[in-house]
C-alpha cells in the first residue's frame, strides 16, 4: 500500500514538474522528465518485485525468489499480474502453506486468467498433483488431460506422462479388486 502510495506522488510530481519545465521554457529538461515520467508510469504495470522474483528464478535461486514473490501486495496491481503472483505463491511456497491453500491459490489464478498455454498447464498439472495427493484421482487425471492439451509444444510431456503413470499405479486393476475379494480381503499375519 505504502509503495503504491509513493508511486503514485512520484508520478504526479513528475508529471507536474515535466509540465511546468515546458511552461517555463526548458525544453531538454522536459524531455528527459518525459522520460523519467513514463519509467515511473510503467511501474504502474510492471511490478519491480516481480521482475526481481522471476529474475531470481531464472538463476536458480528460490529462496530469494520466494522472498521477493511473498513481499508483493497483489491487490494493487492488474488483474494478469494479481493472477502470476497467485500463481508464484502457489507453486513456490506449496510446502509452507499446505495444499489446501496452494489449490486455493491455484484455482484462483487460473479463473483470473494467466496469460500463456504454458502456464496455464503448468498451474493444471500442479492442482493435479494436489489432486493425487488428497485422492482426488478423477479430478487429477481429467486435469492432467488438460494440461496435456494446453502443452503445444512439448516441454512438460515427461513430466505430465510421469504423473500419468504414477496414478495409473496408485489404482488398483479389476483383476487385483477381483483377487482381494475372493481372498477375503488382506489377511492379518499372526504375531509371533
Amino acid at each position: 500500500m505504502i509503495n503504491f502510495l509513493i508511486r503514485c506522488a512520484l508520478a504526479s510530481s513528475s508529471l507536474a514538474y515535466t509540465v511546468y519545465l515546458f511552461s517555463t521554457g526548458h525544453w531538454g529538461w522536459a524531455i528527459v522528465m518525459i522520460f523519467l515520467t513514463a519509467i515511473i508510469g510503467l511501474s504502474f504495470f510492471r511490478n519491480e518485485r516481480m521482475i526481481m522474483g522471476l529474475n531470481q528464478m531464472r538463476l536458480g535461486n528460490t529462496d530469494k525468489a520466494k522472498m521477493h514473490i511473498n513481499k508483493i501486495s497483489p491487490e494493487f496491481l492488474p488483474k494478469k499480474q494479481h493472477a502470476y503472483v497467485l500463481f508464484l505463491k502457489a507453486v513456490l511456497n506449496s510446502q509452507e502453506i499446505g495444499f489446501a491453500k496452494s489449490e486455493q491459490l491455484l484455482r484462483k489464478a487460473l479463473q483470473m486468467g494467466l496469460r500463456t498455454a504454458q502456464d496455464n498447464a503448468v498451474a493444471k498439472m500442479h492442482l493435479a498433483g494436489i489432486c493425487a495427493q488428497t485422492n482426488r484421482r478423477s479430478e487429477a487425471v481429467s486435469l492432467l488431460a488438460e494440461a496435456k492439451k494446453l502443452d503445444k509444444s512439448g516441454m512438460m510431456k515427461e513430466q505430465i506422462s510421469q504423473m500419468q503413470k504414477q496414478l495409473q499405479m496408485g489404482v488398483p486393476s479389476k483383476n487385483q479388486m477381483r483377487m482381494a475379494q475372493m481372498q477375503g480381503g488382506r489377511q492379518k499375519t499372526p504375531r509371533r
